[in-house]
């Protein structure tokens, strides 16, 4: 196996084990290793790693994150037999240490909730650090995704977006499955659609044909570099989150940039990526453009 590894965080949390689930099957489709990451603080806190007198040589805090570990290991082998698996306790706090791991993954995928050195990871500075700065795409585990479902990916048109569209095609062709390319339209970045039947406006100039133009050129290079990969093409009036929500429940895995323009303006720490982070039926990967 080669490439850069995807790269899983674990405290311990049943939602950790179901990011492992999710990190070993990444894994696989990529034909990568999977290392899973124990960020261990205590240590630096000057707290000791052994158990106290009365307890039973394996109740240390050393030995319990070693069994966190060992657990996730199990997961991901039985999740994706074949797949190289690596555990690791590494000393440090969980963003920092994530930071880092960051550098030389492929993907990192984290847990919608977890407790210990990742409670709060969803709607905590460490989720929104690590979509806002981390250096590879980073996948929420959460919802369900539907293995025979499309890779949805929201699309404004912007330069930023355009890694999370070569991300959600590379996915589909790993997956063997469609994308499914939505445009919805915002308040916020755009002026509002207009009915050319009560407005008097030329066709050409709707919301929806400007919208479907703006899709087939920005998919264009992207379909002809994936051409086994079929694409589903949604133009809405509805704005983005509500449409990227709803097309994420029989999704695989629904995909957005890390900031926009137009319909998903102030996507980074905006409501966009905010609400799939809450409210999407599947897992959410969020891919930081170039600038």
């Amino acid at each position: 196996m080669g490439g850069a590894p995807v790269v899983v965080g674990v405290d311990g949390s049943e939602s950790a084990l179901g990011a492992v689930g999710l990190a070993a099957r990444e894994a696989r489709l990529r034909g990568t290793g999977l290392r899973i990451v124990f960020a261990f603080i205590w240590p630096l806190m000057n707290v000791s790693l052994d158990p106290s007198a009365p307890a039973p040589q394996e109740a240390g805090l050393r030995h319990q994150a070693d069994i966190f570990v060992d657990n996730a290991v199990r997961r991901a082998e039985e999740e994706a037999p074949g797949v190289a698996v690596e555990g690791a306790v590494v000393m440090g706090d969980v963003l920092p240490v994530m930071m880092e791991e960051s550098r030389t993954a492929g993907l990192i995928v984290v847990g919608s909730r977890g407790r210990g050195a990742f409670t709060g990871l969803l709607l905590g500075s460490t989720a929104v650090h690590l979509t806002a700065h981390g250096h590879c795409p980073v996948l929420v585990a959460r919802g369900e995704s539907n293995p025979r479902g499309p890779v949805v990916v929201g699309v404004d048109g912007s330069p930023a977006g355009s890694a999370a569209i070569d991300f959600a095609f590379a996915e589909a062709s790993w997956r063997g499955t469609s994308v499914r390319a939505v445009h919805g339209w915002s308040i916020l970045g755009a002026p509002p659609p207009v009915d050319p039947v009560v407005m008097g406006a030329d066709p050409k100039g709707t919301f929806t044909d400007t919208g479907e133009r703006l899709l087939a050129e920005v998919l264009a290079g992207r379909v002809a570099d994936y051409p086994e990969v079929r694409v589903d093409r949604t133009v809405t009036k509805d704005g983005p989150r509500q449409a990227l929500i709803e097309a994420s429940r029989d999704a695989a895995l629904v995909v957005t940039g890390a900031r926009g323009r137009g319909g998903f303006a102030g996507l980074l720490l905006g409501s966009v990526s905010q609400a799939l982070l809450h409210h999407a039926h599947s897992p959410v990967a969020v891919v930081r453009g170039e600038g």
